[in-house]
């Protein structure tokens, strides 16, 4: 898990040389600014975003669009292929179209109650099946779906899950905890929160179904995002022999629709809820079955990532990585004027176009000592399979990537006061984040909304779980004009009205002056790490840090 555990003080100095902090057995060498250029930044956003590249889903047209420009566009630059020869690594996946799908029925007791696919309820499945059925599988309450032994919690203790439901809880059990103290990080998120981990504990379990009970606080989204992500093509990593055990069905239900089902077993939601924070819980079988069946079309092929590289002066076998996500979901639940594509402008054609943005400023800069690494991966919103599909298959070895810096979704609001960073006071990344944060006199925001998750939801996580330190650093929320209330509105109603949906699209009212100065910080931290001799580690007791000292220990190069 991660926990914020600075808030940085504001630093005066000015200047266009980023002045090198003291740190004890760190290199953090002084840098010039880039000549980063807004045109690049605006351009290929708003080519990224357009409706011809209809929401840049893997595996579409508009992939091979997109694989186009990023190539085109990292060899004008001054870029060379990043993949022996080649501006792209293949990635395998297969595509799971649901349809037919039959309401989820809910029986026993005297209860026959159905729920409208989309409406009430979303599932799909992860087996390369062409039809699904879960046939009367006996649903139970499994609180928030956990079996953590180093905390001493077992939400499965004395359960034989095979063939039945679990009916899970968003987030952790102490989600509603006003500070970060808790068995599972208080307010902040940990893993176990994440819906990806609740279906594989679920399949480990022998569970035939897993159902996520939606709530918007804890998910940290609305429904709507739910609706338009669940729903259409699904992308997935292509299994292979020894791929662990799948559920038949994952989905998600209404919190209201699992009030209705819950209240039908003659209990209360609220109630079941309340015991599920508590350590000890013990799951709660309902005496209900729940049934349901659809169809699958089933497609295997390749996506991309897309790789660019220059080579290092003086440690050319060294790497510093930035990351972004190239896809998005295509198209998806129309908006109430039928608009069905989901172009995706801030998540994630801004952190895309930043890719060549920075390349071209490094470029222009001359080649620093170590090489830099610009890569744009597939499958983000799948699951981050084209990030994880690198991170076990590296081009440049793990135990040579000295670290990354990773990109995802600008929110173009104008100049702020300071960054976000999701992820702070884990790893000695944090002492170039305040290096090139001094040429601004910018500060550091604890991450406002740790019950999110946002550190378990983007590329960077790929490379954090096998050991390499990686920056997350988003826009601040105290905004020149406005303050900390505009930066909490902006973020809102992106939240609310645009994100994962129809409307997050260009606009050509945008003010970029924001983006650009986070820009101009990614490109310090990324110029200093790369003219850096220091190998920054994750701090003590960090749970990534024994990772990173296994695989640098067998390395005879590198970390």
């Amino acid at each position: 898990m991660f926990r914020t555990l600075l808030i940085a003080s504001a630093m005066v100095m000015l200047g266009a040389c980023t002045t090198p902090q003291t740190r004890p057995g760190l290199d953090i060498p002084a840098v010039q600014d880039g000549q980063i250029s807004q045109a690049t930044m605006v351009d290929i956003t708003r080519e990224l975003s357009s409706d011809a590249f209809d929401g840049r889903s893997p595996g579409t047209a508009g992939e091979d669009k997109t694989i186009a420009l990023l190539s085109a566009r990292f060899k004008a630059v001054g870029l060379a292929p990043g993949n022996k020869g080649s501006w792209v690594q293949k990635v395998p996946l297969v595509e799971i179209t649901g349809r037919d799908y039959a309401p989820l029925s809910v029986r026993g007791k005297g209860v026959d109650l159905a729920f409208q696919y989309r409406k009430d309820w979303v599932g799909v499945t992860y087996r390369e099946d062409a039809t699904t059925e879960l046939a009367d599988s006996e649903l139970v309450f499994v609180g928030y779906g956990i079996v953590a032994p180093e905390k001493g919690w077992n939400d499965y203790a004395g359960l034989d899950m095979t063939g039945k439901t679990a009916v899970i809880l968003v987030n952790d059990p102490d989600f509603t905890t006003a500070g970060l103290d808790g068995p599972f990080g208080g307010k902040a998120m940990t893993y176990y929160g994440r819906w990806t981990y609740k279906y594989e504990e679920a399949a480990r379990q022998g569970a035939a179904g897993a159902i996520i009970v939606h709530d918007t606080a804890p998910a940290a989204y609305g429904w709507n995002v739910v609706e338009s992500s669940w729903s259409g093509p699904q992308a997935y990593a292509q299994r292979g022999p020894d791929a662990p055990p799948l559920t038949k069905m994952n989905g998600w239900v209404q919190k209201g629709v699992a009030e209705q089902i819950v209240r039908a077993a003659g209990k209360d939601l609220a109630t079941l809820a309340n015991a599920a924070t508590k350590t000890g819980f013990k799951a709660v079988p309902l005496g209900l079955t729940v049934s349901t069946s659809f169809a699958s079309d089933i497609r295997t092929f390749e996506s991309q990532n897309v790789i660019g590289v220059l080579r290092g002066k003086a440690r050319p076998d060294e790497y510093v990585i930035h990351t972004a996500h190239w896809d998005h979901l295509g198209r998806c639940s129309p908006a109430p004027d039928g608009d069905d594509i989901c172009n995706g402008a801030v998540d994630n054609a801004t952190g895309t176009a930043a890719l060549v943005a920075l390349a071209e400023a490094h470029v222009r800069a001359g080649a620093p000592d170590r090489s830099l690494v610009f890569l744009a991966v597939t499958a983000e919103e799948s699951g981050l399979l084209g990030a994880h599909y690198y991170a076990e298959n590296p081009v440049f070895p793990l135990a040579q990537t000295v670290g990354g810096i990773n990109m995802d979704a600008f929110l173009v609001g104008g100049r702020s006061r300071d960054v976000t960073a999701v992820g702070l006071g884990k790893s000695q990344l944090d002492a170039y984040l305040e290096n090139a944060l001094g040429a601004d006199g910018r500060t550091i925001t604890p991450d406002p909304n740790p019950e999110a998750g946002y550190y378990y939801r983007s590329d960077h996580f790929a490379f954090a779980k096998r050991g390499v330190p990686f920056l997350y650093v988003d826009g601040g929320e105290d905004l020149v004009e406005g303050g900390r209330e505009a930066g909490a509105a902006l973020a809102a109603e992106y939240r609310a009205n645009r994100y994962h949906g129809p409307k997050d699209e260009f606009d050509e009212s945008w003010d970029w002056s924001g983006v650009m100065a986070d820009l101009q910080l990614f490109y310090r931290i990324g110029r200093t790490l790369a003219n850096s001799t220091s190998w920054p580690n994750w701090n003590d007791g960090d749970e990534f840090r024994a990772i990173r000292d296994r695989s640098c220990a067998a390395s005879a190069a590198g970390c």
